[in-house]
């Protein structure tokens, strides 16, 4: 996308809308492919750890695009998403190792 600078307002207003679709329409497709999952998956630890990452992808897309995270250095970047993995890693972890509590 041209920097809004160059663009007149209402070229400016026009790439912002067409951004703003895009935004909803990744988003929704993503939803949508978790709706598919969930309805055609059987539960158990796969689905759970495959809706978990697919929330973090989209918590990740929705805080790069609406909190301009992808426009800041890459330094401030890396500090944000480096723990966020982590994050992801724990979650991960204790699903798997929180269902061995009912083994036998």
């Amino acid at each position: 996308m041209a920097h809004s600078e160059n663009l007149t307002p209402e070229e400016a207003h026009k790439a912002n809308v067409r951004r703003i679709w895009t935004v909803t329409g990744i988003l929704a497709g993503v939803t949508a492919l978790e709706f598919l999952l969930a309805f055609t998956m059987p539960a158990g630890i796969a689905r759970n750890m495959i809706f978990v990452i697919m929330t973090f992808i989209k918590a990740f897309y929705i805080v790069a695009e609406f909190m301009h995270l992808r426009h800041e250095v890459k330094v401030l970047i890396w500090s944000i998403v480096l723990p966020c993995a982590f994050v992801v890693w724990l979650v991960i972890a204790l699903l798997v190792e929180g269902s061995s509590i009912f083994a036998k």
